[in-house]
């Protein structure tokens, strides 16, 4: 069966020539040889057409489109979505890579599990530069819950995606499902953890494989500058998607561990955009995100409230329920 799979293998890029290169090498470095790589550019120029037409022309597995109009992040990964023949697909940002065996590893789980729909591991982290750092690779795999302890099918397969525990890419899951359940365009910068919760709750099965089989690479460019939006909505938007979800009783406390990393962020946000109402009524209709009153963040939080209260009393106005982002 692993041999016989084909892997469609989606890479989002915007202007980024000078990383894709390792991205791209990556994928047809696999042990695993039955792939398609499908590429979706979003590139203001065509510097990235250009090195595509030159370094990879001769590879039939590259399957390359330049988007024009550039299409924005999450209707960009979509159409990757679409076009996919392979049985799974694999998604990988166009400055990560995978490691030579990710793809068979993560493959190989479907001959233990016949019924697996969603598989995912762990990431190294490197730096722009391309360098490993063990120590911030294991930090961010267990901030996000992905421990040795952790490994195996998961008994909840929602709440992996909800917790934030499902990566953003390097990732491997039924065609199918991933082209029924896609990107969602109307959340802005928040697509990857949208698509990432609504995937594992559609799900039946979901793996977690205690192994590293990509790398992310930490930069300040996102993989779409056309993506609608900002941090401030991104946010925002995670906390009012989490908070809207319709979820059976056992997964209120996977709920609650998403709210407890995000409701902190959003009255942050509410507090310094001239929505200190909003941002009390947040902090106060989730006191466990700061355990009840004994974290020093809520006081912080609390004085960042108070001076925009007093600061919109000076300006001689009452504070409005939502926030006003530049």
């Amino acid at each position: 069966m692993t041999t016989s799979c084909k892997v469609s293998i989606c890479v989002p890029t915007c202007n980024r020539p000078e990383l894709i290169v390792e991205c791209l090498d990556s994928c047809l470095a696999q042990t695993h040889t039955n792939i398609e790589i499908l590429i979706g550019d979003d590139s203001s120029d065509s510097r990235t057409q250009a090195l595509i037409k030159a370094r990879y022309a001769h590879d039939a597995r590259i399957r390359y489109v330049k988007n024009e109009p550039s299409l924005g992040q999450a209707r960009n990964v979509a159409s990757l979505f679409a076009r996919a023949s392979g049985d799974k697909i694999a998604l990988i940002h166009d400055d990560d890579y995978f490691a030579n065996d990710g793809i068979a590893s993560l493959l190989e789980l479907w001959q233990q599990h016949p019924q697996l729909e969603v598989a995912f591991a762990d990431q190294y982290e490197v730096d722009a530069q391309g360098n490993v750092d063990t120590s911030k690779s294991a930090a961010l795999n267990a901030d996000f819950h992905r421990t040795a302890l952790a490994q195996g099918l998961q008994k909840q397969p929602g709440r992996t995606g909800l917790v934030q525990m499902f990566p953003n890419n390097g990732w491997m899951a039924n065609a199918d499902l991933v082209k029924r359940i896609s990107y969602r365009d109307d959340v802005g910068m928040c697509c990857d953890y949208v698509f990432g919760s609504e995937l594992c709750l559609a799900a039946s099965q979901v793996y977690y494989l205690h192994r590293y089989v990509s790398y992310y690479r930490k930069t300040d460019v996102s993989i779409s500058h056309s993506t609608r939006g900002s941090t401030f909505a991104a946010s925002l938007t995670a906390f009012e998607f989490v908070t809207a979800l319709k979820l059976d009783a056992s997964l209120e406390p996977a709920r609650r561990l998403a709210l407890r990393r995000l409701a902190p962020i959003v009255v942050s946000l509410y507090a310094k955009n001239d929505a200190p109402l909003a941002a009390l009524r947040v902090a106060f209709e989730h006191p466990y995100a700061y355990a009840y009153g004994f974290e020093a963040r809520f006081y912080y939080h609390l004085s960042l409230i108070a001076r925009a209260f007093i600061a919109m009393r000076w300006r001689g106005g009452l504070p409005p329920s939502a926030p006003r982002f530049p």
